[in-house]
C-alpha cells in the first residue's frame, strides 16, 4: 500500500512517519482492496493543547473514506484517525458483501 504522509509548515521526524506507516499497515491487512492512503498532519493555531489534527483519506475502489481527528498529539491523533477508519472500513466490507 503507497502512503503519502504531508505535513503542513512544518516536517514531520522519521519516528511519526513511521508510525504512521505501521498503523495504516493495519487498515490494508484488514482490506485487500485499499490502494493506498493519503496522511495530512497540521497543527491548528488553538490557544489550548489540543491542537494537533491528523487526517487521513483511505483510497479504495469506489468512493474513498476520510476520517480527522484533533488531540494533544499527533501519535495520539492518527490513533483515533485509524479507530475511525477501522469502524469505517468494516461497514464498507458488510456493504460489500450485503450483510
Amino acid at each position: 500500500m503507497k502512503v503519502t504522509i504531508n505535513s503542513v509548515h512544518f516536517k514531520a521526524d522519521a519516528r511519526l512517519e513511521d508510525f504512521i506507516r505501521e498503523k495504516t499497515a493495519k487498515l490494508a491487512g484488514m482490506f485487500d482492496g485499499v490502494i493506498g492512503c493519503d496522511v495530512f498532519l497540521r497543527v491548528d493555531s488553538a490557544t489550548n493543547n489540543e491542537n494537533k489534527t491528523a487526517e487521513i483519506r483511505l483510497l479504495i475502489p469506489g468512493n474513498d473514506l476520510f476520517a480527522k481527528k484533533t488531540a494533544k498529539t499527533f501519535e495520539e491523533a492518527v490513533d483515533n484517525v485509524v479507530d475511525a477508519l477501522k469502524r469505517q472500513v468494516k461497514k464498507h466490507k458488510e456493504k460489500l458483501r450485503g450483510v
